[in-house]
């Protein structure tokens, strides 16, 4: 079925640091990996959705210290135009039963997992074996035991692995994180973060739970549980959760509105929701000498905001330009990136609480 509604869940972004964890390096790295400063590393984008075709593509033309290197897609009618769009040479153009030739490339220095969740561990470990630096999309994992997965073989590889966390690399964020951790206007008192848009029509793989892991709490909801994690600055110690589903037709497998208390050492509550039926995408916070919040909150541009002294004003930028180009300088000058595989983690603990206390009702721990 056609989707009726005029916003996809990309357009509806479009529209519309401060790390948690260090990866240690050791110094055996092969030969092309000890890139001077300077030169471009190359990414290879694993998945040609429309994520990587409406805005890692486009920011690849915009990077100072990467460069779309190459492309890994189940679809030749894809590899053919993509090739020809953006000059890739056949050599860097790879399916996902050769992927794991990747390692005999030294065009590609990175591989961005842009797939659906379910296939997030498989080609991130498939990357790593191959010498390759990853990137992977978040949600990270279906699960906890797939984030560690996914870290010890990174680790075991010695190759470094970031999540797709965007908005780290966002000037508007940052602020957050300043204001709330540094407490520039006294220390919080209450925090509200939402983030959702309506959905369609249209099934997709987001609708199969075995292939998303869930709904719109994976899917838009993990903004919500980072953006109170880094302006608290603090991790979750307990949870309390309930859902509510207006189209059960629809998302007979996954949640559609999630409502969520993030409960934090010291008694702090954040007051935290997602949904696949409300156009939601704000975040605000309350302090002892005022408070500040952003409106819209999480689109990939157009983000506003202001304080009780006023409004906040930065330079349009591309988020995700920013941040491959992060990544890259961190693979180049082997430093931790601010975004590693332990900030996908520890979402993922957080949500596998959230859909325990759905599932059975009242207050759950971490574990």
């Amino acid at each position: 079925m056609k989707n009726t509604h005029p916003f996809s869940r990309r357009s509806f972004m479009r529209l519309a640091g401060i790390g948690a964890g260090a990866l240690t390096l050791s110094s055996v790295w092969p030969a092309w990996a000890k890139t001077k400063p300077g030169k471009k590393l190359g990414i290879a984008l694993v998945g040609l959705g429309g994520y990587s075709s409406g805005q890692l593509a486009p920011a690849l033309q915009q990077t100072q210290h990467c460069y779309l290197a190459g492309i890994v897609t189940g679809t030749p009618s894809k590899a053919t135009d993509w090739a020809k769009k953006y000059n890739i040479p056949q050599n860097n153009i790879y399916n996902y039963q050769n992927f794991d030739s990747i390692k005999d490339n030294p065009d590609i220095d990175i591989v961005y997992v842009v797939l659906p969740v379910s296939m997030h561990k498989e080609f991130t470990i498939r990357a790593a074996k191959a010498g390759k630096h990853v990137i992977c999309e978040k949600p990270m994992a279906l699960n906890v035991a797939d984030c560690l997965e996914m870290i010890n073989a990174c680790k075991k590889a010695n190759r470094m692995l970031s999540i797709g966390y965007r908005l780290h690399f966002d000037p508007y964020h940052q602020e957050v994180m300043r204001l709330g951790q540094q407490k520039v206007l006294g220390a919080l008192t209450s925090l509200e973060a939402a983030n959702g848009f309506r959905w369609g029509s249209t099934p997709t793989w987001r609708l199969k739970k075995a292939m998303s892991g869930g709904g719109s709490l994976m899917d838009m909801g993990i903004y919500t549980i980072q953006a109170a994690r880094y302006t608290t600055g603090e991790e979750p110690i307990a949870v309390t959760a309930q859902q509510e589903k207006t189209r059960p037709d629809l998302f007979n497998e996954v949640d559609e509105t999630v409502f969520f208390e993030l409960e934090f050492p010291g008694g702090f509550k954040a007051q935290c929701k997602s949904s696949y039926n409300n156009n939601w995408s704000s975040l605000k916070a309350t302090t002892q000498r005022g408070g500040f919040e952003l409106s819209p909150s999480f689109y990939y541009n157009g983000l506003q905001g202001k304080t009780t002294k006023g409004p906040l004003v930065y330079q349009p930028m591309n988020q995700q330009a920013a941040q491959m180009d992060n990544f890259a300088q961190c693979v180049a000058l082997r430093k931790p990136t601010r975004v590693p595989g332990e900030e996908g983690l520890k979402d993922m603990k957080v949500i596998e609480a959230i859909y325990r206390s759905m599932d059975n009702g009242g207050r759950r721990e971490l574990v």
